[in-house]
């Protein structure tokens, strides 16, 4: 692959970023997937008229009461899909690096559902 096409690669325009959907929520419950070592479902307020239930593979980086009550950004437009025979409505955002994983919180309380930008 030469230099120029990799160049076209590594950005995206806004109109892309435009594209995701990202929105704070804060998570309500958060339980343990039967047979699966990674996996919580968490349910999450996203300030819509029901909760999204939402499958996490943070479990060995996390505790339930890291979790419970906090507020973190969602990915609200992936399509959904199914895991371990439960749907993922989104998908909770995160970061990770040879020390582990880290979930992102607002510096302060937002409306639940509010859009990140």
């Amino acid at each position: 692959m030469n230099e120029e096409i990799k160049q076209e690669n590594k950005y995206i325009t806004i109109d892309d970023f435009a594209k995701v959907e990202i929105k704070v929520g804060t998570v309500i419950s958060a339980e343990i997937v039967e047979g699966a070592d990674k996996l919580y479902i968490l349910k999450v307020d996203l300030g819509e008229e029901k909760e999204r239930q939402i499958l996490s593979g943070i479990r060995q980086y996390v505790s339930v009461d890291d979790l419970i009550g906090k507020q973190f950004p969602f990915v609200t437009n992936l399509a959904p899909r199914m895991l371990r025979g439960f749907e993922s409505q989104g998908m909770i955002l995160a970061g990770s690096d040879d020390e582990g994983l880290a979930l992102l919180n607002p510096s302060k309380k937002l409306k639940n559902g509010t859009k990140l930008r």
